[in-house]
C-alpha cells in the first residue's frame, strides 16, 4: 500500500508535509469527520457552551461559523504555519480570542480536540490506520499552532495529549441549556452534509459517531443503540474496501480560496473569514 508506505517512512523533521499529506490525501475524508466531531466537543463542556452562547456567532450565524473554523485550520494545514496566509489565519485567532474568557487549561483543552478527536476516529474508523508519524506529525503541529497561540504546557506526545484531553473532560463534560442550545443551533450544518434520506436520523448518526453516552448525553442526543453502530460501521467498511481499491485523490481535499458550500458559493478572500461578533473586555461577566 503505497500510501501507508511513504507515511511509514516519512521524516519526523518534515512533520508540516507529513501532516498536510496526512489530511489533504490520504486520510482526508476521515480527517474530515473527526474535526467536525471534535467541533461538537466545545458543547459539553457548561462554561465553554456559556461562552459561546453569549458570543452569539454559533447561535445566529450557524453555518458560517462552522465553515469558517474548517477554513482557519485547513488553511493553516495547506499553506503552512509561517507563510503569509497562515501568520494571518494565526493572526485571527489571536485576535478574536484576545478577549475571550477562559483558564490556560481550557484554551489547552479546545486545541487538543483538534488533534486527538480526528487521529482517534481515524484509528477506529479510517480506510487505512495513521501511522506513528502521521500522529507525531500532527502533535508537533498543534504544539507549533498552541506556540503562536501562546497556549501553555503543551504535550510532546499523542498519548499525552490524549489522556489531558480526557481528563479535561472526565472533570468538566455535563448537560447544561446552553449545550443544549449550541446543538439545535448547529444540527442544520451536519444535516446537510448526509444524504436526504439519513437527514431525520441526524441525531441518532451522530449518537452513533460519538459512541460516548457521557457526550451524547451531555449534548441532549439519543442514547446510543446496538443497532445504529452496526449501521454505521457496515457503511464505514463499505466506504474503506472502496477507498482501497482506488488510488489516492490526485486533488487535494481542500483548496485555498475556493468555493465553499452556499457561504462562499463564488469563493472567498481571507478578509472574509472569521467572526461578526469579536469578543471585548466589557463582555467578561456577561
Amino acid at each position: 500500500m503505497e500510501s501507508l508506505r511513504a507515511q511509514q517512512s516519512a521524516s519526523l523533521e518534515d512533520w508540516e508535509l507529513t501532516f498536510r499529506r496526512m489530511v489533504m490525501f490520504d486520510l482526508a475524508k476521515d480527517m474530515e469527520l473527526g474535526n467536525f466531531l471534535s467541533y461538537y466537543r466545545n458543547f459539553a463542556i457548561p462554561h465553554l457552551a456559556e461562552t459561546l452562547v453569549g458570543n452569539g456567532e454559533i447561535v445566529e450565524r450557524p453555518m458560517k461559523r462552522s465553515y469558517d473554523t474548517a477554513i482557519v485550520i485547513y488553511e493553516l494545514i495547506a499553506n503552512g504555519l509561517d507563510t503569509p496566509r497562515g501568520q494571518e489565519m494565526i493572526a485571527l485567532l489571536n485576535r478574536v480570542h484576545r478577549y475571550v474568557p477562559g483558564t490556560p487549561e481550557d484554551y489547552r483543552y479546545v486545541l487538543l480536540t483538534l488533534l486527538v478527536v480526528p487521529i482517534r476516529w481515524a484509528r477506529a474508523h479510517g480506510w487505512r490506520p495513521p501511522t506513528h508519524a502521521e500522529e507525531t506529525a500532527a502533535t508537533r503541529f498543534f504544539a507549533e499552532l498552541g506556540q503562536r497561540m501562546h497556549i501553555v504546557q503543551l504535550p510532546e506526545t499523542f498519548d499525552e495529549a490524549a489522556a489531558i484531553l480526557d481528563d479535561y473532560e472526565s472533570a468538566h463534560v455535563r448537560p447544561s441549556p446552553d449545550g443544549l442550545k449550541l446543538m439545535d443551533s448547529t444540527m442544520q450544518v451536519l444535516e446537510d452534509t448526509l444524504p436526504r434520506p439519513v437527514r431525520p436520523f441526524t441525531r441518532t448518526v451522530l449518537s452513533a459517531m460519538f459512541d460516548d453516552d457521557r457526550l451524547t448525553d451531555a449534548l441532549g442526543l439519543p442514547r446510543r443503540r446496538r443497532w445504529s453502530r452496526i449501521l454505521l460501521n457496515r457503511a464505514l467498511a463499505l466506504r474503506n474496501l472502496l477507498v482501497r481499491g482506488k488510488p489516492l485523490a490526485d486533488e487535494p481535499r481542500f483548496s485555498p480560496g475556493r468555493p465553499v458550500s452556499s457561504i462562499y458559493p463564488n469563493g472567498y478572500i481571507l478578509a472574509d473569514v472569521g467572526p461578526v461578533n469579536v469578543m471585548h473586555p466589557s463582555d467578561h461577566g456577561h
